[in-house]
């Protein structure tokens, strides 16, 4: 039977499961979010002028040096749904992270394949091994490389391209941003970079998240 095409709202249930480990410097725990600390979160987003918002609930986080890089709470689904919606054909992701974009995108039937390119070998250690064994239709491919450094086979195009490989949204990565656009701007039908507006407006509001 022919895969249906996932709508927001299913996207949105879909919670990272990967176990909680640790691998060098990078820690997956389990984390809750309460109602005080969801209404405050908002409230500080919004005074901001922020767009990240999350609902209380319990939710999986990734940790370097003990810092928070990433989770799957509502704010960050959000920043990646544009993406996701657009995602088809051979597809290609700059920076692992825990995976929540692959846990979707491996149920997408509009994807053929999945290519990541990440830095950290510890970080492929600990992550790629969960996704590896959810990957049915062999769609996954993760690299250890830089995202700068590494290069496409010759010929391939994509359909659509995601660079997510800053630890924080902070004005400097959009330089960042910008190589890498220049170098698959005539590789992909569509491609953009986690959370550029909010690094483009760093240096107008003070963002402060806490999770």
């Amino acid at each position: 039977m022919k895969k249906k095409e996932l709508t927001y709202k299913q996207i949105r249930e879909i919670r990272a499961d990967i176990p909680e480990g640790t691998k060098g410097d990078w820690k997956i725990e389990l984390f809750v979010v309460d109602k005080e600390g969801a209404d405050h979160h908002n409230m500080q987003c919004a005074m901001h002028g922020g767009r990240r918002t999350i609902v209380e609930g319990t939710y999986t986080r990734l940790k370097k040096n003990g810092s928070i890089i990433m989770s799957d709470t509502p704010a960050e689904q959000d920043d990646h749904m544009e993406f996701i919606q657009r995602a088809k054909g051979d597809v290609l992701i700059n920076g692992l992270g825990m995976g929540w974009v692959i846990e979707v995108l491996l149920r997408l039937p509009q994807v053929t394949s999945l290519t990541v390119i990440e830095i950290s070998q510890n970080l492929i250690d600990l992550v790629a091994p969960h996704y590896k064994a959810k990957d049915k239709e062999n769609k996954l491919n993760i690299i250890c490389a830089d995202a700068f450094e590494w290069k496409p086979p010759k010929g391939q195009r994509y359909g659509a391209v995601w660079h997510d490989i800053w630890d924080n949204i902070c004005g400097d990565n959009v330089e960042d941003m910008k190589k890498l656009h220049r170098k698959y701007g005539r590789r992909t039908d569509y491609q953009s970079s986690w959370c550029r507006w909010e690094c483009e407006q760093k240096n107008k509001v003070n963002y402060n998240y806490g999770w």
